[in-house]
């Protein structure tokens, strides 16, 4: 089976770093599956999970809060300003997170409040997202 070198980097750590044989992200139009030579693509992501499928089908799930990812010929890169494993997330915080974000959002008062209020929202989603699948996964 063929491989691609993979990397998420978040803006404090290298998250993960070796040969993959699939890797699955959220881009903005889209999930996105990158396999061995792939096309060349760079795309921005929004929040939600990066998995990476080993060579022997073993599958670890990260959450990054947006970010970009490049696909060279020889190498998947996600740069992230947040990335963490899917199992080291706090689920009690994401929903704390959650219904704050919800609760500015009923008490909407400025563009500026709501638009940060929105981006908050969605990552806490995606956090929570990223936490399901994970338990999901663990059941098979």
């Amino acid at each position: 089976m063929s491989t691609i070198r993979c990397e998420i980097v978040s803006a404090e750590d290298e998250i993960f770093h070796g040969n993959v044989a699939m890797v699955v992200a959220t881009g903005e139009l889209g999930e996105l599956g990158i396999a061995p030579r792939h096309a060349p693509l760079i795309t921005r992501l929004k929040p939600g999970y990066v998995r990476v499928t080993s060579e022997q089908g073993e599958e670890q799930e990260f959450y990054v809060s947006g970010g970009i990812l490049e696909v060279q010929p020889q190498l998947v890169t996600v740069l992230a300003d947040t990335a963490v494993r899917a199992h080291d997330l706090d689920e009690v915080a994401a929903k704390q997170a959650k219904d704050e974000a919800e609760r500015a959002l009923a008490n909407r008062t400025d563009a500026i409040e709501v638009a940060e209020a929105q981006a908050r929202l969605a990552q806490a989603v995606a956090q929570l997202q990223a936490l399901e699948r994970l338990r999901k996964n663990l059941k098979h």
